[in-house]
């Protein structure tokens, strides 16, 4: 019998996103992976990273289109026949609304920002519920502006409370399928998502300054998290928005 743990990851771009700090991480505990990319632009970066960890599908992933979520869960039901953990690591907002005040966001701006960001992970949660037949780990990416105000982080914060309040009503909802969900909160990483918010560095700098360990996360540290989080160890873990900042939101 083949007890390998199967997930799918969603939100690989290149290898400095937090999703490639997981999947190493993952593909260290032995698990066999799925792998997604977002068009065919972003697919060049991202299929040589999953060649490197031998995925086992390698499928686009828009997940504004549901057509393509149809597609991509049909395989991995008749490849794998049921589905471990999932990784949800998206997030996007229009710059004209991320860069500007909350207060003057656009309507369809936040709902889009919404949409891709938060109720994606709805979305991928109910694809994925029948698949985890004997239970599985949900995970997602939220961060410290979703509960503070963080400056310049604007529209992704009401956006970032959003997703932890699902994370929470998932956690509930699943639980007694055995499916656990929670949220990782990292500290600041210099990824291609991040480059999008003013003024980040000097937010980078701040955080190295005051942590209590002052230094910055790096993503395979965030990763050692997620392969934790989806692992026998945490069974008992879930509903949960887990900070990997080196303490700096208890400070801040």
């Amino acid at each position: 019998m083949n007890t390998k743990l199967k997930g799918l990851v969603v939100g690989l771009a290149n290898d400095k996103s937090i999703a490639w700090g997981c999947v190493q991480a993952f593909n260290a505990l032995g698990a066999d992976l799925a792998i997604t990319y977002l068009n065919e632009k972003s697919k060049a970066y991202v299929e040589p990273l999953a060649k490197s960890v031998n995925a086992d599908i390698f499928m686009p992933l828009d997940v504004s289109d549901p057509s393509q979520e149809d597609t991509l869960f049909a395989e991995i039901e008749q490849r794998w026949g049921k589905l471990d953990f999932l990784l949800h690591s998206i997030a996007f907002a229009p710059k004209e609304d991320l860069q500007g005040r909350v207060t003057d966001c656009s309507s369809k701006g936040f709902s889009l920002a919404m949409d891709i960001s938060c109720h994606s992970l709805i979305r991928l949660a109910k694809r994925a519920e029948p698949l985890m037949k004997d239970g599985g780990s949900i995970l997602t990416m939220s961060y410290y502006g979703g509960e503070k105000v963080i400056k310049n982080y604007n529209l992704m914060g009401p956006v970032k409370a959003a997703l932890e309040a699902s994370v929470r009503y998932l956690a509930y909802e699943l639980g007694e399928k055995n499916i656990r969900v929670n949220a990782i909160s990292p500290g600041p990483v210099k990824t291609r998502a991040a480059s999008g918010l003013s003024h980040f560095d000097e937010l980078m700098e701040k955080v190295a300054d005051n942590a209590p360990l002052h230094q910055l996360v790096t993503i395979e540290q965030i990763g050692e998290t997620a392969a934790f989080l989806v692992s026998q160890k945490a069974l008992h873990i879930s509903g949960q928005t887990i900070y990997v900042d080196n303490g700096y939101n208890t400070i801040a």
